[in-house]
């Protein structure tokens, strides 16, 4: 066992773990924790854009931008949170190019900016080109470039580190304990301020745009250190995905023009929302291609349609969507430009999680009592400015205002307070005790059965369309999974780069975040955003509009509290696009 010592520790290294670590180093010793070599982290697949209102190529506000969150949210975003976003989203962004971030330009010089789902001017009135885009790589070069930064900065990285736990005593948070996958080895992580950017959760569902490793590490912790997950019940469903792999194709494409057809060639999306057409909102989109689907109109009987980019040309394509050109040339062997996409809905983001303030902190309850040194942001946290429906090119924006609130505040506590002593040492070897179970196992239980099993029943009852019946179907097999996962064999026995092991803590990670997933769904006896049940079709603000809270009690069982909603702006309405 090692034992480290930092001001503040970050554990993940996507776009919002590095914009933390880059201020929090500019005056607090700063570490990095990741379970995989930064750059390799999931921002590195956005692809679209990062929105800000810098109306660089025609008129945009910040309210504008403030106004298409709050009703791509269902009006469950908190407005004041969602001001902070859309107003600082613009100096950040500048923020950005001055690292050194290579972002497309318009004829004059200046940052380029597209369409893009759900970006309005004028509150509603038509779509405005607000996404500012590196061709289709921009969440990479937003990777790249804070990387970069974090290294000109002098911030400490321990990469292929794995957390399993945190040290939280008294209501104070002290540090972490992670293990290390080239050793086997476990450390102990000591500091005055710990921030969880660990990602999402889409290995929760069989087709999904993530990466193996967003198996909701984070929140799991959370979940079993007594802290609750907010809003568990908002899963976003990106409307294209490659058919039956989820790889994403961005929402860029439409942005430059691309449009949704069915198998009769029909523009199908002009029925659903007449003025956005193809770029209304996430949640409304994947709708109507579910829809089109089950009335029989899939392209050859199948569960997919077309995106067709055929009429942009061959300039367009290769110039503003390279990376996805690439994509479908490589994985379908089609080529984009004389030829459409076959798409379908795919697991793309949580729009729930650790809930949060302005400043990152982590809170425990309605009153929003903070656990003091706790921070987390990124798609991991819910602050909450996405509500029940994120929209398009927000992720991004997300990870860097509050990754960079988050820093500042952290590098703020440290150099206010000392070092707390850890006063439970048997923390280490309880950690070091899990794992232990876990290779002696000597059960019939595979993971990956386990896993293809959850992904399964999460596809099939969780997905863009919900019913009591088949939530309460998901609940009673995700028990069930729970159980035999106490029965599961580790094949691989040794220290050294442990892959079978690692992959069945995730799948305990994993199992607990589904369960929480599917409880929050049944619990919610209505339809915003992208929670659509089927039984509950319409909003409910009398019942509904406020925040779930779901906790995990010390018997293993779970219950609910609510916060509400902060309206400061916008008063609810009906959703049109």
């Amino acid at each position: 066992m090692a034992y480290f010592q930092y001001d503040c520790i970050v554990v993940g290294a996507g776009g919002a773990g590095l914009m933390a670590a880059l201020y929090a180093s500019r005056s607090a010793s700063t570490a990095v924790l990741s379970k995989l070599y930064p750059t390799r982290s999931h921002t590195g697949a956005a692809q679209g854009g990062i929105g800000a209102a810098l109306g660089n190529v025609e008129e945009d506000h910040w309210e504008w931008h403030m106004y298409d969150t709050i009703k791509g949210s269902d009006y469950l975003g908190d407005q004041d949170a969602i001001e902070v976003l859309c107003r600082e989203a613009i100096d950040v962004v500048i923020e950005l190019e001055h690292m050194g971030l290579p972002f497309d330009r318009t004829p004059e010089g200046k940052i380029a900016q597209r369409n893009f789902g759900g970006h309005t001017r004028n509150y509603g009135e038509a779509p405005v080109k607000r996404a500012c885009h590196a061709a289709d790589r921009t969440g990479h070069m937003i990777l790249q470039t804070l990387y970069q930064q974090c290294i000109k900065n002098h911030v400490t990285f321990f990469d292929e580190f794995q957390v399993l736990d945190l040290i939280v005593e008294d209501g104070v948070c002290k540090g972490c304990i992670a293990y290390e996958i080239a050793t086997g080895e476990i450390h102990t992580f000591h500091a005055k301020a710990v921030m969880l950017a660990t990602g999402g959760w889409g290995k929760c569902w069989s087709v999904t745009s993530n990466a193996f490793t967003l198996t909701g590490d984070g929140a799991a912790i959370c979940l079993r250190n007594g802290i609750p997950l907010e809003d568990m019940e908002f899963y976003q469903f990106h409307p294209t995905g490659i058919y039956k792999l989820g790889i994403l194709i961005t929402e860029g494409v439409r942005g430059e023009g691309g449009v949704l057809r069915n198998n009769l060639g029909e523009r199908f999306m002009e029925r659903y929302a007449p003025t956005l057409k193809d770029l209304a909102s996430r949640d409304v989109v994947s709708r109507a291609i579910y829809l089109e689907i089950r009335e029989g109109r899939g392209i050859d009987g199948k569960e997919y349609v077309h995106l067709d980019a055929t009429h942009l040309g061959r300039e367009v394509i290769e110039k503003k969507l390279p990376e996805i050109a690439d994509f479908v040339r490589t994985y379908l062997g089609l080529d984009p430009v004389t030829q459409p996409m076959p798409v379908q809905p795919t697991a793309h983001y949580a729009m729930g999680g650790i809930p949060t303030d302005v400043d990152a902190r982590v809170i425990v309850d309605a009153q929003n009592t903070p656990v003091y040194g706790l921070y987390a942001a990124g798609e991991v946290a819910c602050v909450s400015v996405h509500g029940a429906n994120r929209l398009g090119t927000n992720s991004l924006v997300d990870l860097v205002v509050f990754g960079r609130r988050g820093g500042r505040h952290m590098a703020a506590f440290a150099n206010e307070i000392d070092l707390q002593p850890i006063q439970d040492r048997d923390r280490e070897k309880r950690v070091r005790d899990q794992l232990e179970r876990l290779l002696s196992g000597t059960g019939k239980e595979k993971v990956a059965t386990l896993r293809k099993e959850m992904q399964k029943i999460m596809m099939d009852n969780v997905s863009v369309f919900r019913t009591g019946e088949g939530l309460q179907e998901a609940v009673d097999k995700l028990r069930e999974l729970k159980e035999r996962y106490q029965h599961i064999s580790v094949e691989d026995k040794g220290k050294q780069f442990n892959q079978d092991l690692m992959e069945a803590v995730e799948l305990g990670n994993l199992l607990d975040i589904a369960e929480a997933t599917a409880l929050s769904a049944l619990n919610r006896t209505e339809s915003r955003g992208a929670h659509s049940r089927e039984d509950y079709p319409e909003r409910d603000d009398k019942n509904w509009l406020k925040h779930t809270l779901i906790r995990r009690q010390e018997d293993g069982s779970y219950c609910f509290d609510y916060k509400p909603v902060v309206i400061t702006k916008f008063q609810p309405a009906e959703r049109k696009y």
